[in-house]
């Protein structure tokens, strides 16, 4: 692998390899560290893979690398988003229920079974469609349709209470 093939592969995958990784630990720093362990290694082993593969096994390699890490530090899994209301003229009663909704939808996150919340925010927060994540994390586009309807099932349930 020449630097130019493995400068091109980092610039267009890194952040995908990141968001991938964060979305399932909820930890920017680690997912930073994981994306950079995962390209260290592609160089250091100096794999090629195919144009069409390169982003699966990425994923698959990043994937790995955050489960050792995540057995290793026994660390928990914590969504954190920094949702902000946009107007400032909120009475104090909604900023209570805009807070209150907040911390229930995080929760409700937070509780979403890993493979549902992973298709979730890849599809709301990146805006990615089934088909890219289905590529994304090897799936057909059914199984991806199957989670994100299971998660938005298991949302709009917890978040009605």
């Amino acid at each position: 692998m020449t630097r130019a093939n493995f400068k091109e592969i980092f610039e267009n995958h890194f952040d995908a390899v990141r968001n991938y990784i964060y979305y399932r630990s909820g930890d920017t720093e680690m997912a930073t560290d994981i994306a950079q362990e995962t390209f260290m290694r592609l160089w250091e082993k100096q794999l090629m893979p195919l144009p069409d593969k390169t982003k699966g096994l990425l994923f698959k390699m990043a994937g790995d690398l955050f489960v050792s890490t995540y057995r290793r530090q026994k660390t928990e899994l914590n969504i954190k988003l920094n949702i902000k209301p946009e107007t400032t003229d909120e009475s104090p009663e909604d900023q209570m229920e805009f807070e209150e909704l907040k911390n229930n939808y995080e929760l409700a996150l937070k509780n979403l079974p890993e493979k549902q919340r992973i298709v979730f925010l890849m599809s709301r927060m990146d805006g990615l469609k089934y088909q890219e994540i289905a590529d994304a994390l090897d799936l057909s586009i059914k199984a991806v349709e199957k989670r994100m309807s299971l998660a938005l099932a298991y949302l709009k349930d917890v978040l009605k209470r």
